[in-house]
């Protein structure tokens, strides 16, 4: 496997009654796997863990309980010996870029943070095509830029330094849905011809139905049910079962 998740666990202190600090579980004992050229949909309401759980998996957040393996290391040592292994993508796309910063700039930031500057306007300009945005665009700043364009942007830079995995924490969720759809296409691109192993984080089903292999259903801390999205309708869970009577009707549209 290339990604194992082990029994992780994660608690928040919060305020009790009269002053008294309690703790809040967010992810209960959670172990699964994501094989390598996999992509593994995460899905789960508001406050359910995920966003949390995603970073632990990137090493951004410690568990309390539990390890995270990549290639059958450590995560934090994976991390060290191969700089620029893991990417993300975020869902507030405003905020994950510097507004003083060209589009240039900011794909260029992840290269230069490893000390990789060859021929570094000729790759810009690559993938700029790759995530089909213009030559043009290096010279904006990101308020010139459409939501779904500056996504593409944030994508560009995730896989500029050509991780072998990225977290996509829910990454298109503030798009509109006809711009989801084409950067959905986008990631199915991407997946196919740069080999990129995908964690999907999400709440739409639907979406990460269209790009994902394999779904797991996170539900108040923990994973309650794993299907392939070829055969989502054999899930058992009342959660799940709820989340696919929601998706089923467009589905048979």
């Amino acid at each position: 496997m290339f990604v194992n998740i082990v029994n992780i666990s994660k608690s928040y202190k919060t305020e009790g009654r009269f002053f008294r600090k309690s703790k809040r579980k967010v992810i209960d004992d959670i172990t699964f796997s994501i094989k390598k050229g996999e992509c593994l949909g995460l899905i789960g309401e508001s406050g359910s863990g995920k966003s949390t759980l995603s970073r632990i998996i990137l090493g951004l957040e410690k568990p309390e309980q539990g390890k995270v393996m990549m290639e059958g290391e450590p995560i934090s040592k994976w991390m060290k010996n191969k700089k620029g292994g893991a990417s993300v993508v975020f869902q507030d796309y405003t905020s994950s870029v510097n507004p003083s910063f060209t589009i240039r700039d900011i794909i260029a930031e992840p290269l230069l943070a490893v000390g990789d500057n060859k021929n570094l306007d000729e790759r810009i300009n690559e993938l700029l095509a790759i995530v089909g945005l213009p030559h043009a665009a290096v010279h904006k700043y990101p308020h010139e830029l459409s939501g779904g364009q500056l996504q593409r942007v944030c994508i560009a830079r995730a896989i500029a330094i050509k991780p072998k995995f990225i977290v996509l924490d829910e990454a298109i969720s503030s798009l509109d849905v006809s711009v989801q759809a084409q950067i959905l296409e986008l990631l199915h691109q991407l997946k196919e011809e740069m080999e990129i192993t995908y964690l999907f984080v999400a709440h739409d089903l639907q979406a990460a139905a269209n790009l994902c292999d394999r779904i797991l259903f996170l539900y108040k801390g923990k994973i309650v049910e794993e299907a392939d999205s070829a055969n989502l309708a054999l899930a058992q869970h009342e959660y799940a079962k709820k989340l696919l009577g929601s998706v089923m009707p467009f589905q048979g549209q």
